[in-house]
């Protein structure tokens, strides 16, 4: 009989302690799973460190032999121009050259009526980091018209690509942003709550965008990161 009142007891007080902690345990969980969910917001306006500027140079001729001497001559023309603006050769590129009989294209319905038969194209490209040097060089640009040179943007739609590449520096300064942001949002939902915001539980960063801050000035770039954060609310 002593040795029954000892299970007994034995098995009263290990009951009593499994209930103690699964209590706490369930206290714990509900407590966990307070929590608010936010986005924070980081942005910036930059300025661009990259400008592309596609060209091409076209002529037409009907005599072959005229065409092919016009259009190196007018390469080098293009490329002497950039030099004296101050670039560098490693800032400007010679493409192809593509000489075309438009006599003999069957898509074009229109080549009998064309006043020229032999059609050139050369593609040159400027690539620089000195964004006022371009702007410069743009205005300038007009003086090779009176040479007869016609300068013409290889994308009509986006004549010159103005690109931002310092994304990497900014990564870090954005992303701590974001996050105090998106802590101010959850310390207001808080508040209203009547609770605190406490630690990170869950952290998930968005996509960096770089989008033109307008059409009219597409050197200067927007930079953008929402961040979605996970706080867990104490009483």
């Amino acid at each position: 009989m002593k040795i029954d009142w000892l299970k007994t007891l034995l098995f009263s007080i290990a009951v009593i302690i499994a209930g103690f902690f699964i209590g706490n345990m369930h206290k714990i969980g509900k407590q966990y799973d307070r929590s608010v969910q936010v986005k924070g917001l980081s942005e910036r306006e930059v300025d661009a460190d990259l400008a592309v500027w596609p060209i091409n140079i076209s002529l037409a001729a009907n005599d072959l032999n005229i065409l092919s001497g016009d259009i190196e001559r007018q390469n080098k023309e293009v490329y002497d121009f950039f030099i004296a603006q101050g670039f560098t050769e490693e800032e400007l590129t010679k493409g192809s050259t593509n000489i075309s009989d438009v006599q003999t294209d069957r898509y074009n319905s229109n080549a009998q009526y064309s006043p020229f038969r032999y059609l050139a194209k050369s593609e040159f490209t400027v690539r620089t980091n000195d964004l006022p040097k371009l702007q410069k060089a743009l205005s300038e640009s007009l003086t090779l018209m009176s040479k007869g040179i016609l300068l013409e943007s290889k994308n009509t739609w986006r004549p010159i690509e103005y690109i931002f590449t310092g994304l990497n520096d900014l990564k870090p300064s954005m992303i701590e942003e974001a996050t105090k942001n998106a802590r101010e949002v959850a310390e207001k939902f808080a508040r209203d709550s009547d609770a605190s915001v406490g630690k990170i539980r869950t952290a998930r960063q968005g996509l960096f965008t770089i989008n033109d801050r307008d059409e009219n000035t597409p050197q200067i770039k927007t930079v953008r990161v929402v961040t979605t954060i996970d706080f867990q609310l104490e009483d």
